[in-house]
């Protein structure tokens, strides 16, 4: 399994001389199974960069996971170039978010007045695949969701094949149980033995006090998930708007330091735009 980062900022694209090693696009990731067919989750800012790719590779057909509908998971979609094209061919899944289907998240965006170009302008080929089901397999992985904690909804996933486990949870509050999220033990014994779990990280402890039931998590509380679960690797993932290049290598830091006193066999890292992980 090739997990590639096309984008890991959170909330709104970022540029400038200080996000360089970290990257400035939102969400988007790209997941490649032993068959080499193509997974993608979410249709952040990274999508576009993205799409451009596998146009260049001459691949038409993709799966797309949605985790939820808030705009910096769903902002690339109209820039998808793929879209506009006869060739292509997308199986779209996800749970319906806020009771409104697949189809409706994403035609609202590019309805009037919100994008120039209406959603009938698409040309792909595109089924949708309204699903809250507990797992089913895309090829080779199977793909388990979990529901998050989040405002408004939304689903994390397990990826699973040949043995090895990748588990995504984005966007996903650990130190506060939103309606239709879980309790921190379920996403425990949902992690527990991943060889990979990137988890949402946007907030230090300073943050959390004013920005408590947003939907997302202190970097430690997902360092402590990791330890607990007693996962093989921890990325930390959604970097915060406002967290340099710097802030996020002192996070990390902090994370290692803690490993280190506990002497658990962790590595944590940040997930970074332009990353290439293989399991």
């Amino acid at each position: 399994m090739i997990i590639r980062c096309w984008g890991a900022r959170g909330s709104i694209p970022v540029s400038g001389k200080q996000y360089l090693i970290y990257g400035g696009n939102t969400t988007c990731l790209e997941i490649r199974n032993k068959t080499d067919d193509i997974i993608i989750v979410d249709a952040g800012s990274g999508i576009r960069e993205l799409g451009n790719s596998l146009l260049a590779e001459n691949r038409h057909s993709y799966t797309l996971l949605m985790t939820h509908a808030h705009w910096d998971h769903i902002m690339g979609f109209p820039f998808f170039k793929p879209i506009y094209s006869h060739k292509t061919s997308i199986n779209i899944w996800g749970c319906p978010f806020a009771q409104v289907s697949l189809k409706e998240m994403l035609s609202r965006i590019m309805a009037p007045p919100n994008f120039p170009v209406n959603f009938e302008a698409i040309s792909a080929q595109i089924s949708y695949q309204d699903t809250c089901s507990e797992s089913y397999q895309l090829g080779s992985i199977t793909i388990t969701p979990i529901a998050l904690s989040h405002p408004n909804q939304g689903s994390g996933y397990k990826f699973e094949e040949d043995g090895k486990c990748f588990v995504f949870l984005t966007d996903n509050e650990l130190g506060f149980r939103h309606e239709g999220g879980l309790d921190y033990q379920d996403y425990l014994n949902f992690s527990r033995g991943a060889d990979l779990l990137i988890h949402d990280a946007e907030y230090d402890e300073a943050d959390y006090k004013k920005t408590r039931s947003w939907g997302h998590s202190v970097y430690k509380d997902a360092l402590r998930l990791a330890l607990e679960a007693e996962v093989k690797q921890i990325g930390l993932f959604h970097h915060n708007q406002e967290r340099f290049d710097a802030a996020v290598e002192a996070m990390i830091a902090e994370c290692r330091k803690e490993i280190s006193r506990q002497g658990a066999p962790l590595e944590c890292f940040a997930v970074r735009q332009g990353a290439e992980l293989i399991l």
